[in-house]
């Protein structure tokens, strides 16, 4: 904590890191790529395998970060408490697939088969649809009402795809579906098509961007695949870029001043003249569909998706990395995603890996009980082993933990501290800005 003169080591860091807010992500993800790779040279992982690795920190770094922005604008710049994240990008992907998979020669079943351009806006638009049927009714409640009605909404959404009644209707004259809980296949990944001359049989050979992409690739032992999900992380990170400018531009912009007026105090905003409930409408809206567009790209990727991609705890990870960063910090917004990936998400599999690596605790118990009662006699092996053999799950424990020290401790998170100015022309003497 401070005490309002002399700022705090996180304030100093974050404030005089030369090359302004680009070169602090840069920073953060470098030292994340710096502390992988020593794990993972340290338990012996080959260099496809560290070249993967660092691949999915980067990914989920930047889908993450793409989720915490779309949040920022609906919780850290109008207030607006929205709990059902994980629903709307799952209405985005899945009306995607809906419109843009062909039908099957075999079952019959598939989609409208519509160009993959028109099935991504179709997500879209349908996500922020979604997002205006929630928000005119919610929006006439309380706050903490319009989160349990999000909570709700992302909870209809889930089981709405789960459900068997929807895995196959007939719409328009095709049969298509949401597959229930075996899930959907999506298009094929657009990226690939700028490395094969046919996506759908690489054996046909490549274009001459993938010639010098897997030329590059094979001459350092990389394989293919390795260097197409770079490429397309890449994408993805590029899409961080822009939203990332697109929202800095609006909250620059009169509208968004006006939605910083209504989080600070909206009985002010409205006796201003603002009609405050249209702001929040379009601010929910806008956020939904970039949730929407953060779903398609999370799951472009992967061929296929399923209701077990949006439960409840999607929603509860996307907060943990905006509450890190910093809410109504766009900025803060992309560390935080990066943070939460590299230490919460990814991390503790490859430390556990890492101490497994040099140290034996022996057999791992079956339950809890039998691994706590060897501490009366001193014997904290048998815990450690069943800590480590149970990592993937204690990590939601840790995933609280930090929540409940950010809340007691630092509830701005690292850049929440930051001041932004009401106006577009700085009004500081000599022509600088003060952040």
């Amino acid at each position: 904590m401070t005490d309002g003169t002399h700022p705090s080591r996180i304030e100093w860091f974050t404030e005089e890191v030369p090359g302004g807010d680009a070169a602090l992500v840069a920073a953060v993800m470098g030292a994340l790529y710096v502390g992988f790779t020593a794990l993972s040279l340290l338990v012996g992982v080959t260099l496809t395998g560290l070249v993967s690795g660092l691949q999915g920190i980067t990914f989920f770094a930047a889908v993450y970060a793409l989720a915490a922005l779309a949040l920022n604008l609906q919780w850290g710049y109008a207030g607006l408490f929205n709990v059902g994240v994980a629903g709307f990008m799952a209405v985005g992907v899945y009306t995607m697939a809906i419109l843009t998979r062909p039908v099957n020669p075999d079952t019959g079943v598939g989609g409208f088969g519509l160009p993959l351009v028109v099935g991504v806006l179709g997500g879209i638009a349908i996500a922020a649809l979604l997002g205006f049927v929630a928000a005119v009714p919610a929006l006439r409640v309380r706050d903490d009402y319009l989160a349990i009605i999000t909570v709700g909404l992302g909870e209809i959404v889930r089981l709405t795809v789960n459900s068997q009644t929807f895995a196959r209707v007939d719409v328009f004259g095709v049969t298509t579906g949401t597959g229930g809980a075996n899930g959907l296949s999506l298009p094929q990944n657009p990226v690939d098509a700028l490395f094969y001359v046919n996506p759908d049989s690489p054996a046909e050979g490549a274009t001459i961007l993938g010639d010098a992409l897997f030329g590059v690739a094979s001459s350092v032992g990389i394989p293919n695949a390795v260097a197409l999900s770079w490429a397309y992380t890449l994408v993805v990170v590029g899409f961080v870029g822009l939203f990332y400018v697109y929202l800095a531009r609006l909250a620059n912009s009169p509208f968004g001043r006006v939605l910083k007026a209504i989080r600070e105090d909206e009985m002010v905003a409205e006796a201003l003249g603002k009609d405050t409930n249209r702001f929040k409408i379009t601010a929910f809206v806008v956020g939904c569909a970039l949730m929407g567009l953060t779903g398609i790209l999370w799951q472009g990727s992967q061929g296929f998706t399923s209701p077990a991609n949006y439960l409840p705890q999607q929603t509860f990870y996307i907060f943990i990395a905006l509450i890190i960063g910093g809410a109504g910090s766009n900025t803060g917004s992309v560390l935080g995603g990066a943070l939460f990936a590299g230490l919460l998400f990814r991390g503790p599999p490859l430390l556990a890996n890492t101490v497994e690596a040099f140290a034996d605790f022996g057999r791992a118990p079956t339950t809890v009980i039998d691994a706590v009662i060897p501490l009366a006699s001193a014997d904290p092996f048998p815990l450690l082993a069943f800590l480590f053999d149970h990592i993937a799950a204690l990590r939601f424990m840790l995933v609280g933990a930090v929540l409940i020290y950010l809340i007691q401790n630092r509830p701005q998170g690292l850049l929440g501290h930051r001041k932004e100015t009401a106006s577009t022309v700085s009004l500081a003497r000599g022509g600088t800005d003060e952040q």
